[in-house]
């Protein structure tokens, strides 16, 4: 059995039926709309969740659904099905960011597969947004010189050359790179370098 949320947006009762049926079964929490305003009209936001929109329904296109999501900054993986669809539609829901496009009539095994990779996406975003949380937490207990050490390491810094830079002793030099890991939770070099690249950390440049 598995978990996560799925909303799914589908104008054709019967369809929609069949695929809340399918994914309950399978364990999913499902969530109908008939169309795509009423869901965007909900503001309980769930996760790890997956949305299922038809490309083509009265009101707000799939497409136009996708746009609102990221224009409010919910970047929640996006299955589309469609019985027919123009290529600029595919293109542009690909451009967005679309995880799959479904083609009407498509399999459960095609469906449920589909989903399975939604929610795992979620998932794993979830996870980084949760990561990213506490390294930017970290950051502020982090001395003056600590963030100077940051800095440093972050740049490609070696232990002799930030030594070097900043006057002081390789154990000290060493004591200071061990610090700054510890305080920000991370185990690698390359740990800390991506999650300081992607925070955009300010730290103060050594002279």
């Amino acid at each position: 059995m598995q978990s996560g949320h799925v909303d799914l947006i589908e104008d054709d009762d019967s369809l929609r039926n069949s695929i809340h049926d399918l994914l309950s079964f399978a364990g999913y929490q499902v969530r109908v709309w008939a169309n795509a305003e009423a869901f965007l009209a909900d503001r309980h936001q769930v996760a790890p969740a997956v949305v299922i929109t038809d490309m083509r329904m009265p009101g707000m296109s799939g497409v136009e659904l996708h746009t609102e999501l990221l224009a409010r900054g919910r970047r929640m993986p996006v299955i589309y099905i469609s019985g027919e669809s123009s290529v600029q539609q595919s293109i542009t829901a690909m451009k967005l960011g679309a995880i799959e496009f479904l083609i009407k009539p498509f399999s459960r095994e095609d469906l449920l597969k589909a989903v399975a990779t939604g929610i795992e996406k979620d998932r794993n975003q979830m996870r980084h947004l949760i990561e990213q949380a506490r390294f930017e937490e970290s950051l502020a207990h982090l001395s003056p010189r600590e963030r100077e050490v940051l800095h440093l390491l972050i740049v490609g810094y070696s232990n002799a050359e930030i030594m070097d830079k900043l006057n002081i002793s390789l154990p000290t030099a060493k004591q200071y790179k061990s610090m700054v890991m510890r305080k920000l939770q991370v185990r690698s070099l390359s740990q800390l370098i991506k999650l300081s690249t992607q925070q955009h950390v300010q730290a103060t440049q050594p002279s």
